[in-house]
C-alpha cells in the first residue's frame, strides 16, 4: 500500500529568500567645541526568512516490480550449450523438421511437420522418425492421407503412442486444413490448438519449424523435468504448460529458439527421467538435484541402464 507520508515532500528553495536589512538613523548630536556632527546609521541584525516549498509528487505511479529470474541460470545454461556442443543427441537428427521432406512444396512440408509432432507425442523420436518415413514413401500430403483408409493409416504408424487414437486425429486434422485452410495449416497458435489432438506444446513448435515464427516455447516433457530440477521456477510446477509460462516470465526471447531442442537433447543424454547422470553434469555444484546426488553408478547398473533406453 502506498505511504501518503511520500506523496508530498517539504524541501528548502535553492538558496533564495527574503533578506530584510533596515538602516536605524541616530539623532543629531553636538560636539563639547559646539560643533554638529554628522548623522550615522547604525544597522541593525539581519534577519533571513527562506520560504518553504512543497515539491509535488507523482499521483498513483507504480514501479514495476523487478522481474525474478534464477539466481544461476546464465552458467548453468553456458554448461548446457557446451554439454550439448556436438548437437548428437535423438532429437537432433530425428526432430520434426528433420523428418519432413524439405524438397517437398511448402504446404506439404508444413503439413508434415504437423504431423510428425502429433505422432511424436508419448512417443520416441525412433519411432516417430520411422513412422514419419513409412508415410512419407506412402505419400504424405492432404489428399493422399485422406484417400487412405484407418487401417492401412493404422499399420503405417503403428508402434507410436495411442496409435488409434492418432489415427482418428489425422484423419479429422487433414479434413479441417483441406476444407478451412485451402490445404495448408494454421498459421497461429490459438487456431493450432484448435485442431483435434494438437496443444500448446506442438502448436509453439509447429510455428518455429514451419512458419518460421518464434511465439513461445514448445515444453515437453524434457523441458519441464529440467526446469524444475534446475530451479528455473519460482514454485515447483506440475504441468508443462505451467512451467512454459513460467519459462517466459524470465528467460530473455533470443534464447527462445535454441531452449526446447538444447534442453531436450540434454534431458536424452545426461539428464535422464530416472538414473540422471549428475555424476558427468557440468552443472552438478550447482543444480539442487546434482548436489546431492553425484556418486557415480557401479558399472553394472550403467550397463543395464543402457540397455534399458535401447529398447525403450
Amino acid at each position: 500500500m502506498e505511504s501518503p507520508y511520500f506523496n508530498k515532500r517539504t524541501t528548502r528553495s535553492s538558496g533564495i529568500g527574503k533578506v530584510k536589512v533596515e538602516n536605524e538613523q541616530l539623532p543629531l548630536k553636538k560636539s563639547a567645541n559646539g560643533t554638529t556632527q554628522k548623522p550615522f546609521s547604525r544597522k541593525r541584525k539581519v534577519e533571513v526568512k527562506y520560504e518553504e516549498t512543497m515539491v509535488e509528487q507523482p499521483q498513483n505511479v507504480k514501479q514495476e516490480p523487478p522481474v525474478w529470474e534464477p539466481p544461476m541460470w546464465r552458467e548453468q545454461l553456458k554448461n548446457i550449450y557446451n554439454m550439448r556442443k556436438f548437437r548428437n543427441a535423438a532429437v537432433d537428427s530425428m526432430g520434426c523438421d528433420v523428418i519432413s521432406d524439405t524438397l517437398a512444396s511448402p504446404e506439404v512440408f508444413r503439413y508434415q511437420v504437423l504431423l510428425s509432432l502429433m505422432l511424436s507425442s508419448q512417443t520416441k523420436d525412433q519411432i516417430t522418425s520411422a513412422a514419419m518415413e513409412k508415410l512419407r514413401e506412402h505419400g504424405c500430403s492432404i489428399d493422399n492421407i485422406l484417400q487412405t483408409s484407418d487401417k492401412e493409416l493404422g499399420e503405417l504408424i503403428y508402434p507410436v503412442g495411442f496409435w488409434k487414437k492418432k489415427v482418428e486425429y489425422i484423419k479429422r486434422t487433414s479434413k479441417i486444413l483441406q476444407e478451412e485452410y485451402n490445404g495448408d495449416i494454421p498459421d497461429t497458435v490459438e487456431k493450432l490448438c484448435k485442431l483435434p489432438g494438437v496443444g500448446p506444446k506442438m502448436a509453439y513448435l509447429v510455428m518455429k519449424c514451419a512458419w518460421n515464427q518464434i511465439v513461445g516455447i514448445g515444453v515437453d516433457t524434457h523441458v519441464h523435468r529440467i526446469s524444475n530440477r534446475l530451479g528455473w521456477v519460482k514454485k515447483p510446477t506440475k504441468q508443462p504448460e505451467d512451467t512454459r509460462k513460467e519459462l517466459q516470465d524470465w528467460l530473455p526471447r533470443e534464447y527462445w529458439r535454441d531452449i526446447d531442442e538444447l534442453l531436450v537433447g540434454f534431458g536424452q543424454q545426461t539428464c535422464l527421467p530416472v538414473g540422471p547422470k549428475c555424476y558427468e553434469c557440468l552443472n552438478k555444484e550447482i543444480c539442487p538435484v546434482g548436489k546431492s546426488n553425484k556418486k557415480m553408478p557401479s558399472s553394472k547398473k550403467t550397463k543395464k541402464e543402457e540397455m534399458k533406453e535401447e529398447t525403450e
